[in-house]
């Protein structure tokens, strides 16, 4: 008998029969686009805090504001994250710092800044006249730095503090703070007793249990989390027979470790989404982002916002792309809000 299914061959040479008797996969639903006179809001709040749309420079990328002065535009972006800030100024790894890739770049920089006195007195307040939202990246060498760091932040009018536990414990053999569940409890704890400001912690991914990292800074006070951070890499200079960069490690970043990131992204808001809801806080993902595409993925994975890195030195307007291809995304499926599609991959 025809059915409006129609006949289904089972083999090459097996029987036709009804199909209608299979029970298909239903159909992803069709999406209802905006109204033509509606615009969709890209706006979101974490911790409190307002950006104008979840595309966030990563710290590095944008030193303190005034790199892309007069070469881009900085009103683009929902938030900008500050150059990796210490509590003493240094002044970077000797030697080649960084190597282009074809999917991405390996870099050796060392976290050169001013220090913290500079950065608060006088960077970041010129950074807080631009037109998006500031966030204070800190970083440190032992627990000492990072507290005094955390308090000097605190006498400025920055909004938000992000946390950078990839740094190595030099009391501690030089295992990063990030690396272990113990450690990483011990330092966010340590700021979060002296700081009331919200504090975002960003994570390592070259952790063996990333999940239970997560869940440890979380414990500790973290009120969100941004990952993920550099993966450890290395170069070889082939006509020297030498490591490439003086410190050997080096960070890889770029499109090339997108998937990568995605991935565990997923996993830790999968398993903060075990926590209570009144635990759960918000993920900002990070890694490989270039296209409107990549944040779209990142943000249905459960990330509340999105941090663009090495895309910026390729392209700085990539935060006006992202903007308006997001913008047009949502238009056209009908999302009114950034919340309507965040974390929809991680429902069961």
């Amino acid at each position: 008998m025809q059915t409006k299914i129609g006949t289904l061959r089972v083999c090459k040479e097996g029987p036709v029969f009804d199909a209608s008797i299979i029970e298909f996969e239903k159909p992803f639903p069709r999406s209802t686009p905006l109204p033509e006179n509606e615009e969709p809001d890209l706006s979101v709040e974490i911790n409190g805090v307002k950006f104008k749309n979840p595309v966030i420079a990563a710290a590095g990328t944008f030193g303190y504001g005034q790199i892309f002065r007069g070469v881009s535009d900085v009103s683009w972006w929902g938030g900008v994250s500050s150059k990796g800030s210490t509590l003493e100024p240094r002044e970077g790894n000797p030697g080649e710092r960084s190597i282009e890739e074809s999917r991405g770049d390996i870099n050796s920089i060392g976290l050169q800044n001013p220090g913290m006195k500079e950065v608060c007195e006088k960077l970041i307040p010129e950074m807080m006249k631009l037109p998006t939202t500031t966030i204070l990246n800190l970083a440190g060498h032992d627990l000492e730095s990072y507290v005094e760091a955390a308090k000097m932040a605190e006498t400025t009018d920055v909004p938000m503090i992000e946390l950078n536990i990839s740094c190595p414990n030099v009391k501690a053999g030089g295992q990063a703070w990030g690396m272990n569940p113990d450690a990483a409890f011990e330092c966010v704890s340590a700021v979060r007793a002296v700081t009331k400001k919200p504090l975002m912690v960003k994570l390592s991914p070259n952790a063996p249990d990333l999940r239970a990292v997560a869940i440890a800074c979380v414990k500790a006070g973290a009120d969100s989390l941004s990952l993920v951070n550099t993966f450890q890499s290395t170069a070889i200079d082939i006509e020297t027979g030498k490591p490439f960069f003086n410190n050997i490690r080096a960070g890889y970043c770029g499109p090339a470790i997108k998937p990568i990131a995605l991935r565990m992204v997923y996993d830790v808001v999968d398993e903060i989404n075990r926590l209570p809801a009144e635990k759960r806080v918000p993920v900002i993902g990070i890694g490989g982002i270039e296209k409107w595409q990549d944040a779209v993925e990142f943000i249905m994975a459960g990330a509340s916002a999105v941090q663009v890195g090495t895309a910026v030195f390729v392209n700085p307007d990539v935060a006006k792309d992202i903007v308006l291809g997001l913008k047009s995304f949502m238009k056209r499926k009908g999302y009114r809000k950034i919340s309507d599609f965040c974390g929809i991959s991680q429902e069961k």
